[in-house]
């Protein structure tokens, strides 16, 4: 785990940034690493057992999404940032066509209805990301 601490100087609060790196296999028998990582840290910013499950499924989801294009043999990285009252979680992986996951499937809306925000995006080398960000107490699976 990285924490970044801003320098404190006289009258000025001080700014804690926890941020979380895990990369392991592409593979689907790996995914429990990151569901109990993803409770393991919505229990330090307080959140609900209901908000802590729906974070795990939503991280299954996001990573089935893209397992799916995954180049055989690669890395599968997720970052977890930690700030107040939120979580922001990026999975990324290197497909093998850099094509986004549709917004437009039933797996796209539970993944939103589980975490609030999310996005995807595509990098260099067909790298694909998919963003989840989720707030304490802002609800979730209905």
């Amino acid at each position: 785990m990285t924490e970044e601490t801003a320098a404190m100087t006289a009258g000025t609060k001080l700014t804690l940034r926890d941020v979380v790196t895990v990369k392991l296999p592409a593979a689907s028998a790996y995914l429990s690493v990151l569901r109990t990582a993803t409770a393991g840290l919505a229990v330090r910013l307080d959140f609900t057992i209901d908000e802590i499950e729906d974070l795990r499924i939503a991280v299954d989801e996001a990573c089935a999404m893209l397992l799916a294009q995954a180049v055989p043999g690669t890395d599968l990285n997720c970052e977890f940032e930690l700030t107040g009252d939120a979580m922001r979680i990026s999975v990324s992986v290197l497909t093998v066509d850099g094509r986004t996951p549709s917004r437009d499937t039933f797996a796209w809306t539970v993944l939103s209805s589980l975490a609030g925000e999310v996005d995807a995006a595509a990098g260099p080398d067909d790298r694909v990301t998919v963003t989840l960000q989720k707030r304490r107490g802002a609800g979730g699976a209905a």
